[in-house]
């Protein structure tokens, strides 16, 4: 639906239930199928009197304005929310005594009181038992029978419980996910900080220096030929000396991406009740980094969403002229060649130049093995790294 369109009153609160479904990426009136429960409005008669001229006219209006108000209550600010809940809780009061259908917008009354509502449980529990005796009350002294009076709080309770915290769980893991990406967010501006700063410090004082040799190389041209080469010559050894430290803390500002993957899959797993153990990353040339920093994300992930598993380990090391990433966990497994994403890994991997193998027997958890071929210049400039001792007790389960 194109909120555009919508009458002035109907349009979306900044922080109604279906602005925060857009938020989230989900359909905004994806709440609209809790409406099917609605049906019963139309089955209650077959309990009592039947199908009555009376229960007719009466639908033909207070069903309308039910829908009306509980759309309000989806796109209210969380501050007027509560009030067209209370209006349907009002609406089957009024009609409570020649409507026994209208019992059903008291139950949508009660659950949606709570929606996007920061309150507790504990005083949305006893706003609900005040509502229900006051209920309860009306109902006893119309002469309902005790069955009916006896069966409405105790739906109320339970449905609006159930609800409630599937919504709760909702909006932590909206905040989760906005945590995850506010860590990467501060990471990369703290990275962004931490190269500008050496670089100052690198470059600052030698183009200064370099500056004051060529000036007096200049100024010494004509008077001093010889004294002039020798300033031209220390300026060059000065700048070539600066490119060797600038590349030197390239390699640095790379091995931290890295890092900061790593860091950014702790946090993500251990949310998920997933025990993380890895290794530290080793030196490794930056394209290769990158491109492995990208798999280990899209792994990681998968693990979060799919793996159900509650330990994982993430291992890197440079071997046989090669980087190894492993990653694995001791979740369901049972991951097909090409499921979770694997097929983009793998695009990942060869353009590379490497290899996957993924090891997933059903029950015993998934094992994936990424290896990139070092060129004859990268393995020079690498180090391997001993495996963490804390690894072997994985690799013996998974």
């Amino acid at each position: 639906m194109n909120h555009r369109h919508l009458p002035a009153w109907l349009k979306p609160a900044s922080d109604s239930v279906v602005a925060d479904n857009l938020k989230l990426g989900k359909w905004p009136w994806i709440d609209a199928v809790h409406l099917l429960w609605t049906v019963w409005v139309f089955i209650t008669p077959m309990f009592g009197a039947g199908f009555t001229l009376r229960w007719v006219l009466i639908t033909l209006w207070s069903y309308p304005l039910f829908i009306l108000l509980y759309v309000m209550t989806l796109v209210a600010s969380r501050r007027n929310a509560p009030i067209f809940a209370l209006a349907m809780i009002v609406l089957s009061m009024a009609l409570l005594r020649s409507y026994p259908s209208g019992m059903n917008y008291f139950v949508f009354g009660c659950v949606m009181l709570r929606t996007n509502r920061c309150i507790g449980v504990p005083r949305y529990l006893l706003e609900l038992l005040l509502l229900n005796a006051g209920f309860v009350s009306l109902a006893w002294w119309i002469g309902y029978p005790w069955q009916v009076v006896a069966w409405i709080p105790a739906l109320t309770v339970i449905i609006g419980l159930i609800v409630n915290v599937e919504r709760a769980s909702s909006e932590k893991d909206a905040a989760l996910r906005l945590s995850h990406e506010e860590v990467r967010r501060l990471a990369a501006t703290a990275e962004r900080e931490r190269i500008g700063r050496d670089l100052h410090d690198l470059l600052g004082h030698t183009l200064s220096l370099i500056t004051l040799k060529m000036e007096l190389s200049r100024k010494l041209f004509e008077r001093d030929p010889a004294r002039s080469q020798r300033e031209l010559a220390e300026a060059e050894q000065i700048a070539r000396d600066a490119l060797a430290q600038v590349r030197s803390a390239v390699t640095g500002f790379r091995a931290a991406d890295m890092a900061a993957e790593l860091a950014s899959a702790h946090l993500l797993l251990e949310s998920s009740r997933v025990h993380l153990r890895h290794s530290p990353p080793p030196p490794m040339p930056g394209w290769i980094e990158c491109g492995l920093a990208m798999v280990l994300r899209e792994a990681v992930t998968n693990i979060a969403r799919h793996a159900q598993a509650s330990e994982a380990m993430i291992a890197l090391r440079v071997e046989a002229g090669a980087v190894v990433l492993e990653v694995a966990d001791d979740g369901r497994g049972g991951v097909s060649a090409n499921g979770n994403g694997l097929a983009g890994m793998r695009e990942r991997v060869a353009a590379l130049g490497g290899t996957l193998r993924i090891d997933s027997p059903r029950g015993a958890g998934t094992r994936l093995t990424v290896t990139v071929p070092l060129g004859d210049g990268d393995a020079a400039m690498t180090a391997a790294v001993p495996d963490d001792p804390g690894l072997p007790a994985m690799e013996a389960r998974a």
